[in-house]
C-alpha cells in the first residue's frame, strides 16, 4: 500500500514599520510594477497564477543585507534551507527547497540562466555581496512557470538587478561579525542623465576566517551598468563578476568527530616524515566570473511588449589539493627505480582546472489587453567547458614535467527552449492559466570521469491551472505541470543515467491584509527515474548519483 504524504507550509509576516507603508497598499489587486521588472515579467508570476511563490524586495533585504549569500539571506523563506561550508554565510553556500538541493533549483538573473550548464549547481561564491546590486527576487516553490535554463525540480528562483536611479548617490558601507567577517563596499549613481542616461555601480570585498577550522574566504566583486530609457525603450548593459579564494570545506565527517571537534576539516590533511598530522596550507579554490549582460525592452503598442537579451559569461580557475601517497598510473607516470626499490606512488600537488564560455539569448513578447495575458518566449544557450588537470609539484616526478596536464577533457552544451503561457481572467472570480514549453538539450563530453557522451534530449513541460478571488484578500489555486530534466556531468560516472521526470499538484490559499500576509498550499510531487544520492563520493569528493523507478515528495 502506498502511503502519500503532504506537506503543509505556511508564512506569516507581521507588519512592523518597515513594512507598513508597503503593505498598507498591497492587496490581492496587486500593486505598481517598478519600471525595470519588464526584464523579468516573462518567468515571474502574480497571484493571478495557479503557482507557490515568495517575492522579496530590496526593501526586505537590506535589513539583512550584511555580506553573506543570497541563500543566507532567504533562509526564513518557507520550506527553505540553507547550508554554508565555512559555517559564517560567505564562500561557498547552498540552498535546499521542499528538500531538493541546489542542482534542482533553476536560477536566473534577469531572465538570463545562472545555474552551471554542466553540473547544475549554482555557486553563489562567484558572486560575492550580489544582494547589493539586486532590486528584488521571486521564489517559486514545484515546477513554476516555465522558465530559461535546467527544468526546475525543486524551485525556480529569479533576480532582478539594480533598477534605475533617478537621484545621484555615492556611498560607502561596512560590516563587521563572527570569525573575523568584514564587508566593505563602494556603490554610486550618477542619477538620470538628460532624463535618459544613468550609470551605476558597485565595488565590494568580503574576507572571513570561517567557523570552520582553516576555512578562511578572500572575495572581491564588482557590478557596473548602464542604461538609457525613453517613453517606450529601456537598454541596460550590465558587467559583474567577482573572483573568491576560499580554503576548501566542503569535505564532511563522521558523528564521532562531530561531536568531539566541530569545527574540524580534513582538507588539506597529510602526515610528514616525522609522523606527525599536517594541513597543507594552499588546499584553496581560486576561481573567477564575468558575466556581461544587454537587455532591451520594447513597448510597441498599448497592448504589446517586447524583451530581447544577449549574454556571455566567462569563467576559469582552479582547486588545489596535496594528495599523499598517489598511484603513478593516475598521472601517467612511469614507475621509478630508487635504490633498488620499484617506486609507483608519490606525494604531489595537484591543480584541476575548468575553463569555460556560456553565451547566448533570451527572448519574450507580452500581449497584455483586458482578460488576457499572453506570454510568448524562448532562449538559446550554449557552454563549452574545458576540464584539465596539472602536477605543480611531485616527491617522486618520474617522467612528468612541471604543469604537465594527466587528463584534457571537452564539452560542449546547447540548450534552446521555446514557451507560450497564458493568463486568461474568465469572470471577476476565475482565472484560467496555461503554459506549454518545448525544451531540447544536446550534450557532448569527452571526460576521463564521464567517458563519451552524445546525448540529445527532447522534452515537452505543460502546465495547467485555475484561481478562485474569494475577495480582495483570499484567493485559492490549483495546479498541475510536468518538469522534466537532463541528467548532469557527475551522474554519467554511474553510466548512462536517464532524464527525470516530475508530476507536481499545487493546491494553496492566500491571504493578504495590510497588516498580516498568510500562504498556505498543499503539494505531491511524484517523481519518475529520479536521480538519488547512492552513498558513494567521486575523486574529488563530490557524490553520485542514480536513478530509481518511482519516487515522490
Amino acid at each position: 500500500m502506498k502511503t502519500f504524504i503532504f506537506t503543509i507550509t505556511a508564512f506569516f509576516w507581521l507588519s512592523m514599520g518597515l513594512y507598513a507603508q508597503q503593505q498598507s497598499t498591497d492587496t490581492l489587486e496587486g500593486k505598481k510594477v517598478i519600471l525595470d521588472e519588464v526584464f523579468v515579467s516573462a518567468v515571474r508570476v502574480t497571484k493571478e497564477s495557479p503557482v507557490t511563490f515568495s517575492n522579496l524586495t530590496k526593501e526586505d533585504i537590506k535589513p539583512r543585507n550584511l555580506g553573506q549569500d543570497i541563500p543566507i539571506l532567504m533562509n526564513f523563506l518557507p520550506s527553505v534551507v540553507t547550508t554554508s561550508d565555512a559555517g559564517a554565510g560567505v564562500g561557498y553556500t547552498g540552498i535546499r527547497v521542499r528538500g531538493s538541493d541546489a542542482t534542482r533549483v533553476n536560477v536566473t538573473i534577469n531572465g538570463i540562466p545562472y545555474n552551471d550548464a554542466e553540473s547544475q549547481g549554482t555557486f553563489w561564491v562567484n558572486m560575492p555581496d550580489f544582494a547589493s546590486s539586486t532590486e528584488s527576487l521571486q521564489l517559486q516553490r514545484g515546477v513554476g512557470t516555465s522558465t530559461n535554463g535546467a527544468g526546475a525540480f525543486g524551485a525556480s528562483l529569479n533576480l532582478l538587478t539594480d533598477g534605475l536611479s533617478e537621484e545621484a548617490f555615492a556611498q560607502i558601507s561596512s560590516s563587521i561579525g563572527s570569525f573575523n567577517t568584514l564587508r566593505n563596499n563602494v556603490k554610486f549613481s550618477t542619477g538620470l542623465m538628460n532624463d535618459h542616461i544613468e550609470v551605476s555601480g558597485r565595488l565590494s570585498r568580503i574576507t572571513s576566517d570561517g567557523y570552520i577550522d582553516r576555512a578562511k574566504s578572500d572575495l572581491d566583486s564588482y557590478f557596473l551598468q548602464g542604461a538609457y530609457k525613453d517613453d517606450n525603450t529601456l537598454i541596460k548593459a550590465l558587467l559583474f563578476g567577482g573572483h573568491e579564494i576560499t580554503y576548501q570545506a566542503w569535505y564532511g565527517i563522521d558523528r564521532a568527530t562531530l561531536e568531539s571537534d566541530r569545527t574540524f576539516n580534513p582538507s588539506g590533511i597529510y602526515t610528514d616524515e616525522n609522523g606527525n598530522t599536517q594541513f597543507y596550507e594552499n588546499e584553496v579554490d581560486d576561481y573567477k566570473q564575468d558575466h556581461f549582460q544587454l537587455l532591451w525592452n520594447e513597448q510597441i503598442s498599448d497592448y504589446w511588449s517586447t524583451n530581447l537579451a544577449l549574454h556571455y559569461t566567462r569563467g576559469r580557475g582552479f582547486f588545489e589539493q596535496f594528495r599523499e601517497d598517489d598511484d603513478f598510473e593516475t598521472y601517467g607516470f612511469s614507475p621509478l627505480n630508487v635504490d633498488g626499490e620499484v617506486v609507483n606512488t608519490t606525494d604531489l600537488i595537484r591543480r584541476r582546472w575548468l575553463d569555460n564560455d556560456f553565451y547566448g539569448t533570451v527572448f519574450s513578447s507580452n500581449y497584455k489587453r483586458e482578460k488576457l495575458n499572453l506570454i510568448i518566449g524562448g532562449g538559446w544557450n550554449t557552454y563549452q567547458g574545458d576540464h584539465f588537470g596539472e602536477v605543480i609539484w611531485a616527491r617522486f616526478a618520474s617522467n612528468s614535467e612541471y604543469k604537465d596536464r594527466y587528463y584534457d577533457d571537452t564539452s560542449t552544451k546547447t540548450d534552446f527552449n521555446f514557451y507560450t503561457k497564458a493568463n486568461y481572467q474568465w469572470n471577476e472570480k476565475w482565472s484560467l492559466y496555461g503554459d506549454m514549453q518545448f525544451r531540447t538539450v544536446g550534450y557532448e563530453a569527452n571526460g576521463e570521469d564521464t567517458g563519451l557522451v552524445d546525448d540529445t534530449f527532447n522534452f515537452f513541460n505543460p502546465k495547467a491551472g485555475i484561481t478562485y478571488d474569494l475577495n480582495r484578500n483570499n484567493n485559492f489555486y490549483f495546479s498541475y505541470a510536468v518538469a522534466n530534466r537532463e541528467p548532469n556531468r557527475n551522474d554519467f560516472e554511474n553510466g548512462n543515467p536517464r532524464p527525470e521526470r516530475l508530476h507536481d499538484f499545487e493546491l494553496g490559499w492566500r491571504y493578504l491584509a495590510p497588516i498580516v500576509q498568510i500562504n498556505t498550499n498543499v503539494y505531491y510531487m511524484n517523481y519518475k527515474d529520479q536521480l538519488v544520492l547512492t552513498g558513494e563520493l567521486n575523486d574529488v569528493g563530490a557524490p553520485l548519483r542514480a536513478n530509481v523507478g518511482d519516487s515522490y515528495r
